[in-house]
């Protein structure tokens, strides 16, 4: 083999390979600024994926949904969407109670799993692009529940609309603006005052289509 040949043979590339924390990184790079452009329902993980330069197989590998990937980048803990999407497992007719009592525990819980929510409402407030993203989070989780219970998805969708702002209302009083009366009731209170009006919201088009 002549000298010319060996010179002219390819090169391996020097340097680390990127790994999995590396490769998951990009992805989270990528959502963010995806999100934060095309907002939360406009992104998918299709363009998250090409955006990262991996397949949107591994995207999911890593986060497992949309869902977890948005938590994921705003820090959300995973005990935190499992607990509230947990609450609508069970008897319809007690519903609202799970969950109100869910999102307050969450809300107003451990630290680690309510410092990143109150941190997304309070730039939700005050950015407009950032009130988009939330909103659409929230209200998806709900709507996603909601959907086999109610007659179609624009009727689901104006309902977990409601839920989602009454029950972020809440929270806005109780722990932003800090009303006095709010701030000084205890869940079971809030519980009991906040539930009857959730489950009459997840009631209402529920009956009317059980008497259509």
């Amino acid at each position: 083999m002549s000298m010319g040949a060996e010179t002219a043979a390819p090169r391996r590339r020097q340097g680390r390979r990127p790994g999995s924390n590396d490769n998951r990184q990009l992805v989270l790079d990528a959502a963010r600024a995806r999100f934060a452009t095309d907002g939360y329902a406009g992104s998918t993980i299709r363009k998250i994926a090409t955006d990262a330069g991996v397949d949107a197989s591994l995207v999911m590998q890593f986060f497992g949904s949309k869902q977890e990937l948005f938590a994921a980048v705003l820090s959300i803990t995973p005990a935190s969407l499992t607990r509230f999407s947990d609450a609508f497992d069970g008897p319809h007719d007690t519903v609202g109670e799970r969950v109100t009592r869910a999102f307050l525990a969450v809300w107003d819980g451990d630290p680690q799993d309510s410092e990143p929510l109150l941190a997304m409402l309070r730039a939700a407030i005050s950015n407009e692009q950032a009130t988009t993203q939330v909103s659409d989070f929230i209200q998806s989780r709900i709507t996603d529940a909601l959907a086999p219970q109610l007659r179609d998805d624009e009727d689901a969708t104006i309902h977990a609309g409601l839920v989602a702002s009454m029950l972020v209302g809440v929270i806005v009083g109780r722990r932003m603006v800090r009303v006095g009366t709010m701030v000084d009731a205890d869940h079971e209170t809030l519980v009991g005052l906040i539930a009857p009006a959730i489950q009459t919201i997840l009631d209402a088009r529920r009956g009317d289509s059980k008497n259509s």
